[in-house]
This record gives structure tokens, C-alpha cells and sequence, in this order.
């Protein structure tokens, strides 16, 4: 129960000094970050993020399976509901990690790992889930592919390191794809 009330008293904190009532639904920053789970990795840590400036959606490897798309799809209409579509000039960011956790599983559990992302077992080995900067590249164009997610996205991919705490980006922001000609 220690961590229940240490955590409480944490709240208590926030509630007293950090709360904002005023912070719209959708981020300030028109970002989404797409990361992975690994406490050492929290985009609110990394980019020094304010709250209610970017929408975080974090998986295990943060990597684009079937739940994370439809998350973003959900938030789209989210977005739409609100009468504020998601698209043109927002931010679609893809962040990896050095040293992930996701290694081991990859070695002792890949039955498991193919199957949270969506691929054959024949398919895993070519996710790079050893490398994470080939595997930015590969999530980036598996978003880019993605037909259901609007064009205007401006889509960029980057790794963390967890042993200096520096970025390097691996693929530079871009649009997310063309609009169809009419």
C-alpha cells in the first residue's frame, strides 16, 4: 500500500501546484508521439513536454500494430467530433529506443512478439527488432502506407539513447503522403 500512498500524496501535489482545468482535449502542440512503453522512455521527459502539449500513444516496442492504428484512428474521430480534424499541420513522431526490452522477447519469445505485431513468425525477423534505427525507418513507411490516415500528417522518425539521453533523427519530418489528384 506504500506505493498507493506515495503516489497519493504525489496527486495531492499536482492537484495543489500542477493542475490545469483549462487544457483542451487535443494537444497544443498538434503532435502525436507513438513510443514504447519503457519507463526510461517518456516523451514527457525527453522532449520536456508540457501538459496538454502532445497526444502520447505508447506500446510495447511502440511499435504500428493493429491496436495502435486503431487508436489513432479513434482519436481521429476523437478529432472530428470535436470539429477539429486531424491532419494538416500536425505532427506524427515515431520514437525508438537503444536497448530495448523488446530484444529478449524477439530471442526467448517471438511466437508472442510476432503475434503483438501483427506478422508471421517467418515475417519477424525482417522488423529489425535488434535495430532500432532500421526499425524507425520501417514504421515510418508502414504509417506512410497506411491509406487511412490523413495525408497532411507531417511524419518523422527518431531514436532515443538511453545510455547519453540524446536523440538522433532518423528519418526527417516529411508529409505524410501526397493528396490523391481529383
Amino acid at each position: 500500500m506504500e506505493f498507493l500512498e506515495t503516489l497519493s500524496e504525489r496527486n495531492t501535489h499536482f492537484a495543489s501546484n500542477g493542475f490545469a482545468n483549462d487544457l483542451k482535449m487535443l494537444p497544443s502542440m498538434r503532435t502525436v508521439i507513438i513510443g514504447c512503453v519503457d519507463g526510461r522512455v517518456d516523451p514527457a521527459d525527453i522532449f520536456e513536454l508540457k501538459p496538454g502539449e502532445a497526444v502520447v500513444v505508447r506500446n510495447v516496442g511502440g511499435r504500428i500494430n493493429r491496436a495502435l492504428l486503431e487508436t489513432l484512428m479513434i482519436l481521429q474521430t476523437v478529432a472530428n467530433g470535436a470539429g477539429k480534424p486531424i491532419g494538416e499541420g500536425w505532427n506524427l513522431i515515431v520514437l525508438h529506443h537503444t536497448d530495448c526490452g523488446i530484444i529478449p522477447c524477439y530471442k526467448h519469445a517471438p511466437e508472442l512478439l510476432a503475434k503483438h505485431l501483427d506478422v508471421t513468425n517467418a515475417q519477424l525477423d525482417k522488423m529489425a527488432v535488434t535495430d532500432p534505427y532500421e526499425a524507425v525507418q520501417l514504421d515510418v513507411a508502414a504509417l506512410k502506407a497506411n491509406p487511412v490516415l490523413p495525408a497532411g500528417f507531417m511524419i518523422s522518425g527518431v531514436v532515443y539513447d538511453v545510455a547519453n539521453g540524446t536523440i538522433s533523427t532518423v528519418v526527417p519530418p516529411s508529409r505524410l503522403r501526397e493528396e490523391a489528384a481529383t
